[in-house]
């Protein structure tokens, strides 16, 4: 099993969300976080004065996938979260070695 985390534009989770949900992955985790990589933030402008922000807006989502199942969660993600713009994300895959479903105590892929 892999674990996909890919951080996105907030306006693009719905359609990356849906790819994902058409090709069967029903399970997945968001969380609102802010970062910046290479842009390192941008300049705004508020009442005539210059405001530099750090930290912008991103969602993480992530998603634990067979490892059969990696290939297409990359492509979906990449598909429908790429604007061709600086700050569109970055999708990591590390690998899983156990999970458990805690309500009927499944392990595996089964947990999934």
């Amino acid at each position: 099993m892999k674990k996909v985390e890919a951080f996105i534009k907030p306006f693009k989770l719905d359609q990356v969300k849906d790819a994902l949900t058409e090709l069967g992955f029903v399970g997945m985790s968001v969380g609102e976080y802010r970062g910046f990589g290479r842009q390192r933030g941008h300049s705004e402008f508020y009442r005539g004065s210059e405001y530099h922000v750090d930290f912008l807006p991103k969602l993480k989502l992530e998603l634990v996938v067979p490892d059969e199942d990696v290939d297409g969660a990359i492509e979906a993600i990449l598909k429908h979260a790429q604007t061709g713009e600086v700050g569109d994300g970055k999708i990591f895959v590390s690998n899983v070695e156990q999970s458990i479903r805690i309500r009927t105590g499944e392990t595996g892929e089964e947990a999934l």
